[in-house]
């Protein structure tokens, strides 16, 4: 939706400072100060989050636990825990939302806030962020920093720039006196390969890309990234706060500690990822088009395969059996060190109508009973016999969990 062009700085973006690393800091306070990481102690595990002493040694998420040890040899390691982020992560969400209704939380420490509607009550922009800092700090003993600008685009950019614990204000009428000198790596959709054509052409700055024509940029890029890229360079970005969060795909994945080469072991996998994807779908009242799987072999070669459904589904027998012939159908037998399963081309559940004759529907029929046994005694009430087996010891990223 396009919206007139701000003129004082209205739009925030919010980013919790070292997310999982300050909530459990909130129960480790001998820990402050130190540098620290949410992460599983094994050699497969990856950094879920760090704390800016442990950056100060070049630790960053996503960085294999084993490479942040050699950097920082001192590093503290607390195992991660999902449920106490998520439930952070709800409360500060209910924060935002006591300053306006206009909340787009981006992942589970981030979110737009549109408070041009809240200035007659809280005050000019830059006073709603500090008084939301404090609110924040005060519920939750979170730090947060804040962007304020005309634009998401430029919000982003800022709260980026005003970590750790802080606040940076862009007025809109200095918006490209901030963009212009930053490395074009810094716009919001520049990625490696894009900034490396981009600077093959001398395009380093966004000073440089606001510059180019765009009919040049457009050989360099393709049409699209041009066009948009373009636009960002000169401050340009229309895009409002989205209070209803539309899922593109929903899926799981995950690490093994070891690379698994038995199919009994990763065919209970498939299995266990397809049924909690199943059951996010229709949590989330959405059935799926497309059923895909991604395997990453001990090379770090990835692949991924997809299948277009008949019908759209979200019965988790259709979801699994599809994963499992995706699986069988690629070459050889290799090692596995990664494996997942999503949910793609989304839409709401029943929007087309069934066959007369659905394999899926007696499956449904069972899904909705176990849904409904789990709602009352958690996650455990029921589950497939094959998943009694145990699985030993299966890391999960912080990618693998949804965002709230």
């Amino acid at each position: 939706m396009q919206h007139a062009e701000r003129t004082v700085a209205s739009m925030l973006h919010v980013d919790m400072d070292s997310f999982f690393v300050s909530v459990e800091l909130l129960e480790r306070p001998e820990l402050r100060g130190r540098p620290v990481a949410a992460a599983h102690d094994t050699s497969r595990s990856v950094v879920s989050s760090a704390s800016y002493e442990a950056r100060r040694f070049g630790v960053r998420s996503a960085m294999p636990v084993a490479q942040a040890k050699r950097l920082c040899p001192q590093l503290v390691l607390l195992p991660p825990s999902f449920d106490k982020y998520r439930t952070a992560s709800r409360a500060v969400m209910r924060i935002f939302e006591e300053f306006t209704p206009l909340v787009e939380p981006l992942s589970i420490d981030e979110a737009f806030l549109d408070v041009a509607g809240s200035i007659r009550l809280f005050g000019p922009p830059a006073e709603i962020a500090r008084q939301l800092r404090v609110r924040v700090r005060e519920r939750t003993g979170l730090p947060a920093s804040v962007g304020l600008a005309g634009t998401k685009f430029v919000a982003k950019l800022a709260s980026q720039r005003a970590k750790p614990d802080g606040i940076l204000e862009i007025p809109p009428e200095r918006t490209l006196d901030f963009l212009h000198p930053l490395p074009v790596r810094a716009m919001w959709g520049v990625g490696q390969a894009t900034a490396r054509a981009l600077e093959s052409r001398a395009i380093r700055t966004v000073a440089d890309l606001a510059a180019e024509p765009l009919p040049a940029l457009e050989r360099i890029i393709g049409k699209a990234s041009a066009r948009k890229l373009h636009d960002l360079s000169h401050g340009r970005d229309a895009r409002a706060v989205e209070t209803r969060r539309v899922e593109k795909s929903i899926g799981h994945e995950e690490t093994f500690p070891r690379d698994v080469v038995d199919p009994a072991v990763l065919q209970r996998e498939l299995l266990r990822l397809a049924t909690r994807t199943g059951e996010r779908l229709r949590a989330a009242g959405l059935e799926a088009r497309t059923v895909s799987i991604k395997v990453r072999w001990e090379s770090f070669e990835t692949v991924t395969r997809s299948r277009t459904l008949a019908e759209p589904t979200n019965a988790t027998r259709r979801i699994s059996a599809t994963a499992r012939e995706l699986f069988a159908a690629l070459p050889g037998s290799r090692p596995v060190r990664l494996i997942g399963v999503r949910a793609e081309q989304l839409i709401p559940e029943g929007s087309e109508p069934a066959s007369l004759w659905s394999d899926d529907e007696g499956w449904r029929a069972v899904d909705t009973a176990v849904d409904e046994v789990r709602g009352r005694f958690g996650a455990g009430g029921v589950t497939s016999a094959s998943l009694l087996t145990g699985r030993g010891d299966v890391v999960d990223p912080r990618s693998l969990e949804p965002p709230v």
